[in-house]
């Protein structure tokens, strides 16, 4: 299939307009387009095709509440690495919308899946992760195109998500990803917004 400029313009339109969001409306999502969304990673590069994420989708309250416990904990100790007066700006921070967000993913990587037989990550084992990481992105970008918002939670324990999740203890944990409709939409990334950090253009060296 050729792709025309109408579909690298409405790529760009999704690039600029994909922001981790923190804001979620209670709204469900419907099971279609989270069907949809879900079919998105199949798409997904990997290292020698060896596809080694593990996705969990998390639907036990216990288990949410566990994760948020987890991440205020964390977020809490987070907060201590900063002088008082940044601490307070920190703290002011919205980091999560674990309480909102009516979809949870916790991504995760097999360090060894059978998939792919090794090839391509003998001196690069790290591909594993990163492979799992553009599945992530893949999804992210697909829930974007449907209007769907994406937050990655990264204030949490690995350890703890592995035992409150019941998976391997040798999977890495990734990714925790809290998905829903947004409360509203910019394409201003929201720390840049509150002056945490402004946007800032990637740094191209030539060799």
């Amino acid at each position: 299939m050729e792709l025309s400029q109408d579909h690298s313009a409405r790529l760009d339109d999704i690039l600029r307009w994909r922001r981790d969001v923190r804001h979620f409306n209670t709204r469900p999502v419907e099971p279609d387009v989270l069907a949809r969304i879900e079919a998105s990673v199949d798409f997904a590069p990997s290292v020698g095709n060896s596809r080694p994420w593990r996705v969990v989708r998390v639907m036990d309250e216990d288990k949410r509440r566990a994760v948020c416990d987890s991440f205020e904990r964390e977020n809490l100790a987070a907060s201590r690495a900063y002088r008082d007066d940044t601490r307070c700006e920190y703290l002011a921070l919205k980091l999560a919308g674990l309480r909102e967000a009516p979809v949870h993913y916790a991504f995760f990587c097999d360090p060894d899946p059978a998939e792919g037989r090794g090839l391509g990550r003998r001196t690069m084992p790290q591909t594993l992760a990163y492979s799992t990481v553009m599945a992530i992105h893949t999804l992210w970008l697909a829930a974007r195109a449907r209007n769907i918002g994406v937050g990655w939670v990264s204030i949490l324990n690995p350890a703890i998500m592995n035992e409150t999740l019941e998976v391997p203890c040798e999977w890495t944990f990734i990714a925790y990803l809290c998905v829903g409709y947004p409360v509203e939409r910019r394409d201003v990334p929201e720390l840049h917004m509150r002056g945490w950090q402004e946007n800032c253009s990637t740094v191209w060296i030539d060799r």
